[in-house]
């Protein structure tokens, strides 16, 4: 045993050693780039900390501290009692997981795994567990999807459906195969035990256990998640200004071009343009650099464009992933496998497009073959690639917030009875 373990750690440390040796080495070749060409990484510099204060922090900081406020008062125990028969059998995660999916749908990348954060250093979720809550949960919020990106980026409300269906259900399908896959684990029974009193009781027991265990009064609980938030946000706008100066910076130097190309002949081999190359390539990096590219492709379908786009929203560019390995750092969740399901999400997502097009696009909605071109861009405030999004239709977009809560709430209900209903028929063989 001594002789195995002992055969082990050498590995473990070339490891160790090779992963040093590659971020050094990156480190120092975006550096060189950096001294280079400082006006290039100045003005990417300054662009991504006008996304970040004009479109990031106002969007993300309220749900930051409410997130705090809620894990403090128990809502979230109290939501995952009641959501624990619905979530069990139909994605294998204990019924807080229901209400994570719920709030990371509806407020975006990365509120979702600073929720699932908190709940595996509570205990309340398995390593397992987490990490595939953190992939299911990693979406874009509605107000990106339709306001910045088929409103300001493809010109036209009539991109939103199939884009938004074809993201979020995918991630729903994405978390379904995760948690069949998951349970030859047997770390989750798919039939929580009945609570004495009925569930609602258990609920509000529930919570009132977690507010009691939490112990703060409101003033020192809204203080430190005032604290706690602002740390992060502060965090996410650095990840944002870096990972924007550092994709200007290798595009300018011509060192992506053999990932461009490289892309380009796989987008042939598949039966698309060459031309959506430069969307993967910065959508690799950036979503809404990689979005707008998507978008503004010249002559290229537009089926083909709304599925590269829903890819890099699903994708989520690795800024974003920057992100999440930040918010998670201080738990045991990898990153190897969230990348892995990022990608997957993004090849479903594009499959949905293609599936869903005949139903869901411009054509079957109002007759037309195409869209307007984004002659008119007009994205949400402070963003450096187009003009200020009307304030009608950013308050409107802004109202599916609590309609994409609700919905996710609602179907994880719907799909979850059914599973309970099917598992019941199987035992009952």
């Amino acid at each position: 045993m001594e002789m195995i373990r002992n055969s082990r750690e050498p590995k473990s440390d070339r490891h160790v050693l090779a992963t040093v040796f590659a971020i050094g080495g990156i480190s120092l070749v975006i550096g060189f780039l950096a001294l280079a060409n400082p006006h290039i990484a100045l003005s990417a510099a300054l662009r991504g900390v006008a996304v970040w204060w004009d479109i990031l922090f106002p969007a993300l900081f309220p749900f930051f501290v409410m997130s705090e406020l809620l894990l403090g008062f128990g809502i979230v125990h109290l939501a995952g009692t009641l959501l624990d028969p619905f979530m069990r059998p139909l994605f294998r995660l204990p019924g807080v997981g229901g209400f994570i999916v719920a709030m990371g749908f509806a407020s975006g990348y990365p509120v979702g795994a600073k929720l699932t954060s908190r709940l595996m250093e509570q205990k309340l979720v398995t390593r397992d567990q987490g990490e595939r809550l953190v992939a299911m949960t990693t979406t874009s919020d509605p107000i990106f999807l339709i306001g910045a990106v088929s409103i300001g980026f493809f010109g036209s409300l009539q991109a939103a459906p199939a884009l938004a269906v074809a993201h979020y259900s995918g991630a729903l399908l994405l978390g379904l195969v995760a948690g069949f896959r998951s349970r030859a684990s047997g770390d989750l029974s798919l039939t929580p035990p009945k609570p004495p009193g009925g569930r609602l009781r258990a609920a509000l027991q529930a919570m009132h256990r977690a507010r009691i265990a939490d112990g703060r009064p409101f003033g020192v609980m809204l203080q430190q998640s005032l604290q706690s938030s602002l740390t992060l946000i502060v965090i996410v706008g650095g990840l944002v200004v870096f990972f924007s100066a550092v994709l200007d910076l290798l595009l300018h130097s011509g060192l992506l071009l053999l990932f461009r190309d490289s892309m380009g002949e796989l987008l042939r081999l598949i039966g698309l343009s060459p031309k959506l190359a430069p969307a993967f390539v910065s959508g690799t990096f950036e979503v809404t650099l990689g979005s707008k590219a998507a978008a503004t492709v010249p002559g290229i379908p537009l089926v083909d464009r709304v599925a590269v786009a829903a890819f890099v929203l699903s994708w989520a560019g690795l800024s974003v992933h920057a992100q999440v390995a930040g918010l998670m750092s201080r738990t045991a969740w990898r990153y190897l496998p969230f990348a892995r399901m990022r990608l997957a999400h993004g090849i479903l997502a594009m499959a949905i497009v293609y599936a869903i097009w005949p139903y869901l696009g411009p054509s079957a909605i109002t007759g037309s073959a195409s869209i307007p071109p984004p002659g008119m861009n007009a994205m949400v405030p402070g963003s450096p690639h187009a003009v200020l999004l009307p304030a009608s239709s950013f308050f409107s977009s802004a109202a599916w917030l609590p309609f994409t809560f609700l919905l996710t709430i609602a179907i994880i209900i719907a799909a979850g009875s059914v599973a309970a209903a099917l598992a019941a028929i199987r035992r009952g063989r």
